[in-house]
């Protein structure tokens, strides 16, 4: 604001004389000499003294607002460079969580490839393992076809029922492996063929074809008719001593009677052995075949081994189950033996009874087929 322009009059020194001009008086806002101030002249002091405050208050406001701008311009710059920072921050953590996710995403890819792999694997095997099942059973029944057919073979030729029981106990086995209910009528179709041949009478094979080994060892030592000494007739059995068993009991013939019962045995054994050798002197034989009486060392040689290739036929016969060969080789066998061999010698009698024992053997046993258990199992192939 303006003030009024004041004009203030020259202060009358003592002695002076105060000379007042009209001009003076007449002039606005001029206050005469001596005359007291007005109500405007008394305002315009205080008005002033506000309008100083005013404008002291309004730099003082104007310093506050500028300190108050450039402190907040500062902190906005702050602002603004922390958020720069933090732009910078948040673009590098952005840019790391990009690479990262295309990381992420590669493996990702990687893993589904491998997933994707390993299924088409799995799918794989388990069509081999199916493959392999089909074909492991196909070639485990295959193999029970092959040993059965061999077992029903060797038991119509040579009887071998042991040998079939076994093939029949080893095809079970193999089947009770798997648990497929399928091979449940091949199985039974297995116990009924195990029983047939276990309700079979029993054939002492081994024991017949060792009583013929027996006699084929023998023939080498059994006297002829033709022999230049004949053998001597078997000697009636002579009591001897008392045996005892392992249980410490008396086997045999009793205890020896008294003095003059040994005195008499003693007496008849020694006149027996007298008359023997005085019989030994002239000794006179019937014999029917004269030419057994004529044979030659070389003829009673060839004689002899004709004799055991029989019996070896007989036997080859009697592994085959062959009857009638059996029989006949073993008739054969005997007519030479008691034909051309010393029939009253202690061995040619023995071998004789062998020969007689193997004759009373049974041969004739109809031999069941596996032809239940060979059709089941064909039958499955078959189907499969």
């Amino acid at each position: 604001m303006n003030e009024m322009p004041t004009h203030s009059e020259p202060t009358p020194t003592p002695g002076s004389a105060v000379l007042t001009t009209p001009q003076a008086a007449d002039q606005p806002g001029g206050v005469p000499y001596g005359r007291a101030p007005t109500l405007l002249e008394q305002l315009q002091k205080p008005m002033s003294i506000a309008v100083i405050v005013l404008a002291v208050l309004l730099a003082a406001q104007s310093w506050s607002s500028s300190k108050q701008i450039r402190n907040l311009r500062e902190e906005v710059a702050k602002r603004l460079q922390k958020g720069d920072i933090s732009n910078a921050e948040t673009g590098v953590v952005a840019r790391n969580v990009q690479e990262s996710n295309k990381e992420l995403q590669i493996k990702v890819g990687a893993l589904e490839n491998r997933q994707s792999e390993t299924q088409s694997q799995q799918l794989a095997l388990e069509q081999l393992y199916n493959d392999l099942s089909k074909n492991r059973d196909e070639w485990a029944l295959t193999e029970i076809e092959q040993v059965l057919s061999t077992a029903s073979q060797q038991l119509q030729l040579a009887g071998n029922v042991p040998g079939a029981l076994i093939a029949l106990q080893n095809a079970d086995r193999s089947l009770s492996r798997s648990d497929k209910p399928q091979f449940i009528t091949i199985r039974r179709a297995i116990g009924r063929d195990m029983e047939k041949l276990k309700a079979l009478p029993s054939v002492d094979s081994t024991g017949v074809a060792l009583r013929l080994d027996a006699v084929i060892a023998q023939i080498d030592a059994l006297p002829m008719l033709s022999d230049e000494t004949p053998a001597l007739p078997a000697a009636p059995e002579k009591p001897g001593k008392p045996v005892r068993n392992a249980a410490g009991k008396l086997v045999g013939p009793p205890a020896p009677e008294p003095l003059l019962q040994q005195v008499r045995n003693g007496w008849d054994t020694w006149s027996g052995d007298m008359w023997n050798d005085v019989r030994q002197l002239i000794r006179i034989r019937r014999v029917d075949t004269p030419e057994a009486l004529m044979l030659s060392p070389t003829q009673s040689y060839f004689l002899r081994e004709n004799i055991k290739l029989r019996l070896l036929n007989a036997r080859m016969a009697l592994l085959s189950r062959n009857e009638t060969a059996f029989r006949n080789d073993l008739i054969a066998a005997q007519d030479g033996i008691a034909k051309y061999f010393d029939t009253r010698a202690r061995a040619t009698q023995t071998a004789q009874g062998l020969l007689r024992q193997v004759q009373a053997s049974n041969l004739t046993i109809e031999m069941p087929t596996l032809s239940d258990s060979l059709t089941a199992v064909r039958n499955y192939k078959a189907k499969s």
